[in-house]
């Protein structure tokens, strides 16, 4: 199975209805994803801080996954202040950077990371099964919802299947290199991975319906929002419509 580290703690956080954390994030994401200048995505940077700081995680986990998002943003870094028409500002290695590149890689670089933190502390506490139900609870299409659970449940099935096949094709003598033979070889291997997901789906499909499935998973745990569940998704709201606020007031140039 899937390893789920963040998902494990005794956290406030954790302990929150995942209907409420999963609105919560949605409405942080999207202020932030929207937001134009980097006051308003800080806001949400802010808060995103403060909930993973209350969730207690695993800093190791979070760090890791904090230089893989990072990364790319670097590679970004390297591009967008060189190539952005506008102002020139900086000289490096011969080439010149504008301050709108600047500008519009900093946004992203805080927009990136406010986004990041809120689905490391409101998404990634919440365990994948009980993530599928809140789904269907928010009324998510269903279908959504089942392929979502579906692939966290058959993925590493997948990946053990590939597993297989690519130490067979090395018993028989196959060994990497860069040539066509070797990229037919992975193509063979792909093809045949997707065959036989198909073929087990087929099979996964037919014991459920054995087994009476009718469209739903049905489930003895039951969501109940508390008071505290309430007051929680009250302040994230009023957080985003703040960020919202903020951007919309900072874009159209009013000064207080």
């Amino acid at each position: 199975m899937i390893d789920e580290p963040l998902a494990r703690g005794t956290s406030s956080i954790h302990s929150l209805d995942p209907r409420s954390k999963l609105v919560a994030c949605l409405a942080l994401s999207v202020v932030a994803a929207l937001a134009a200048t980097p006051a308003a995505a800080g806001l949400v940077l802010v808060c995103g801080l403060f909930l993973t700081i209350a969730a207690r995680p695993s800093w190791r986990v979070v760090w890791g996954r904090f230089v893989a998002v990072n990364a790319f943003v670097l590679f970004l870094w390297f591009v967008l202040p060189f190539t952005a028409p506008g102002e020139a500002g900086w000289r490096l290695f011969g080439f010149t950077a504008t301050r709108e590149g600047v500008a519009l890689a900093s946004v992203i670089t805080v927009k990136t990371n406010a986004i990041f933190f809120c689905i490391v502390s409101l998404v990634a506490t919440i365990p994948v099964p009980a993530l599928g139900r809140a789904m269907t609870a928010l009324h998510v299409p269903a279908k959504f919802s089942f392929l979502f659970l579906f692939t966290y449940r058959y993925l590493h099935v997948i990946a053990e299947e590939y597993a297989r096949l690519a130490t067979a094709a090395r018993l028989r003598g196959f060994v990497p290199a860069t040539d066509a033979r070797t990229y037919r070889t992975y193509a063979a291997l792909v093809a045949m991975v997707l065959v036989r997901s198909f073929d087990r789906s087929q099979r996964v499909y037919q014991a459920m319906l054995l087994r009476g499935f009718h469209g739903e998973f049905p489930s003895l745990d039951r969501f109940a929002a508390r008071r505290g569940d309430m007051v929680f998704l009250s302040l994230c709201l009023v957080v985003s419509a703040a960020a919202g606020a903020l951007d919309f007031v900072l874009r159209r140039g009013y000064v207080f």
